[in-house]
């Protein structure tokens, strides 16, 4: 999976997605005035790591049921 770069808009500081663009569940990620989206998985788990009030990492641990 892989995290890929939304547009803020510097005068409004606001982040606008078309939901409709998107195939399922999604994640947004913001973190010094950078934001950034990715898909979710169908199965697994998506992690968060922060260090020091900041994002770090977006670690995805997939997995199905047998």
């Amino acid at each position: 999976m892989s995290l890929k770069d939304i547009e803020i808009n510097p005068i409004t500081i606001r982040i606008e997605v078309d939901i409709k663009t998107q195939s399922n569940s999604f994640l947004i990620v913001v973190c010094d005035g950078k934001a950034r989206i990715t898909n979710l998985p169908h199965y697994g788990e998506a992690k968060i790591i922060t260090r020091q009030e900041k994002v770090k990492r977006v670690k995805f641990d997939k997995g199905e049921d047998f």
